[in-house]
C-alpha cells in the first residue's frame, strides 16, 4: 500500500521529524480503522499512545503499515431502476410531513351569541323576562365577533330578533291592556 502523506514510506524520509499535524493525521487513520472494526479497543489504545509519542515518519509508518490510509472503495451492486415513465414520479414536498406546522386552532363560537340565542328562545316560556338579556347579549356578541372573528353572528342576530320581537309583543300587550282598561273603565 502506498502512503500518501508527507513521505511516510520507510526509506529516505523515515528519520525525518514528524510534526503535530502528522501525528494528528495518523491518529485519524487509527480512529477510522477502529470505527471500521479493523482494530479492537486495546490495539487502538496502544497504537494511539504510540502515535502521540512518535518522533519520526518511520515510527508513524510502522504503526500504520497494516491499515488503509484513505477511503476504501466499497463494491455496491447496481440497484434496479424501473424504466422511465413506468411509474409516476414520487411527490416531493418542500417540507417533510413531520415538520409541517400545526393546523390553526379551530374558530370558536362566541359564547355571548349562544347566550343571546338561548335567551331569545326562552322569551315565550319566561313571558318576556329574558328578552332584554337577549338584546344586550346579542349586541355585545356582534361587537365581539367583529373584533375577534369568532363564529356565531347568526346566533347573535337570531337572539336580537327574538328579543326585540318579545319586547314589542309585551309592550303592545301592556299598551292594549292599559288602553282597554281606560276605555272600559
Amino acid at each position: 500500500m502506498s502512503m500518501e502523506w508527507h513521505g511516510w514510506q520507510a526509506g529516505q524520509n523515515s528519520m525525518m521529524r514528524a510534526s503535530d499535524a502528522d501525528r494528528e493525521r495518523a491518529a485519524d487513520v487509527l480512529k477510522a480503522a477502529f470505527a471500521e472494526g479493523r482494530l479492537n479497543k486495546p490495539a487502538y489504545d496502544e497504537r494511539l499512545a504510540r502515535v502521540y509519542d512518535a518522533g519520526t515518519y518511520g515510527e508513524l509508518s510502522t504503526l500504520l503499515a497494516d491499515l488503509p490510509q484513505g477511503p476504501v472503495p466499497v463494491f455496491r451492486p447496481p440497484m434496479y431502476q424501473p424504466p422511465p415513465q413506468m411509474y409516476p414520479p414520487p411527490q416531493m414536498h418542500a417540507v417533510p410531513h413531520t415538520f409541517w406546522a400545526a393546523p390553526p386552532p379551530a374558530v370558536t363560537t362566541n359564547t355571548w351569541a349562544t347566550g343571546a340565542l338561548v335567551c331569545g328562545l326562552l322569551t315565550p316560556v319566561t313571558m318576556g323576562i329574558t328578552a332584554v338579556p337577549a338584546v344586550v347579549l346579542g349586541h355585545a356578541a356582534r361587537a365581539a365577533i367583529a373584533r375577534t372573528g369568532e363564529r356565531g353572528d347568526g346566533s347573535a342576530v337570531t337572539g336580537l330578533v327574538l328579543g326585540y320581537a318579545a319586547i314589542v309583543f309585551w309592550v303592545m300587550i301592556i299598551a292594549f291592556g292599559v288602553l282597554g282598561a281606560a276605555a272600559g273603565g
